[in-house]
């Protein structure tokens, strides 16, 4: 198997390590912006897609979200199936253009959104397709500083508007999931803004409230928690259950245990990776391809 990165960071970096535990002989290709940018054991460097080899299986597109649709487009024009980071992109306009190619050539698509693979999400999913919620809420903080240690968060991507950063866009996987659970939403209202002191250009808060036929949904997203909280609660008529996708359990609304399991979050990256390559070997369209993508994004920019 042969595989192209365009934007050898962190997560692609899990990546990696993921695509080399599925197929130890992979031939893995990065696409890298200079001569001096970093070698890394096990991939090759170019410097020009002229210099990409034959059969490429598919690329992975993790570089800034501000350059996603402009990589996307050059890979789409070659036939390559593309594995692209959420989000698609920070412009709706640019990623429906994206779309029109990536639908006239046929093209195979996911756009990343690993926790849809999270045990503890697959576990509620399964009882909201049996029980329908009334209310439903979801919030994710965080502190920016912390989430790539050794490395100065103001030179991050996620720091820089003009970069495609943000909270909106970083955490878009919360909106993925009220999208993944309930599909569209009726309307959408948003909040967002730049509240700490963070040093960025970029929004650290967000607030979203989704209008669903059924229920209404609640999102909160934020850059500047310094205690790390990621949950969903669910609110039944009969029920309340509330998931910690940090610890992976689930309790209910007096404090019972409804659901437990240990958990790795590389095990989310790697069952993504290999649901995309089956996606790819059946000659079948992921689940989250890129209209998905787009319809995600336009609840994320509302």
């Amino acid at each position: 198997m042969k595989v192209l990165i365009v934007g050898l960071g962190s997560i692609a970096m899990k990546h990696t390590v993921t695509l080399k535990k599925l197929d130890p002989e992979i031939e893995i290709f990065a696409l890298r912006s200079k001569a001096s940018s970093t070698s890394m054991v096990g991939v090759k460097n170019i410097y020009d897609f002229n210099h990409l080899p034959g059969n490429i299986d598919f690329a992975i597109i993790s570089n800034p979200t501000r350059y996603h649709v402009q990589t996307a487009y050059e890979l789409a024009k070659l036939n390559i199936p593309l594995f692209i980071e959420k989000p698609v992109s920070d412009s709706v306009h640019d990623a429906i253009k994206l779309c029109e190619l990536i639908q006239e050539k046929k093209i195979i698509t996911y756009i990343a959104c690993n926790l849809r693979f999270h045990p503890g999400v697959k576990f509620l999913h399964n009882e909201i397709k049996l029980n329908h919620p009334v209310e439903y809420n979801s919030y994710c903080g965080s502190y920016l500083p912390n989430w790539r240690p050794g490395t100065d968060y103001r030179a991050i991507y996620s720091a820089s508007e003009d970069l495609g950063g943000g909270v909106h866009l970083d955490l878009i996987h919360e909106i993925d999931l009220a999208y993944y659970f309930f599909s569209e939403p009726l309307n959408t209202w948003s909040y967002k803004s730049k509240k700490s002191d963070l040093e960025i250009t970029s929004m650290d808060i967000a607030h979203y409230c989704l209008e669903f036929e059924r229920l209404s949904a609640f999102i909160t997203l934020n850059y500047y928690r310094k205690e790390s909280k990621r949950v969903i609660e669910c609110v039944w008529e009969n029920k309340v259950w509330e998931l910690d996708l940090i610890k992976n359990e689930i309790k209910s609304g007096n404090g019972e245990i409804v659901y437990s399991e240990k958990y790795n979050v590389y095990s989310t990256y790697l069952d993504q990776m290999t649901y995309f390559i089956d996606c790819i070997q059946k000659d079948i369209m992921p689940m989250n391809n890129i209209m998905d993508g787009i319809k995600t994004l336009k609840i994320c920019l509302s």
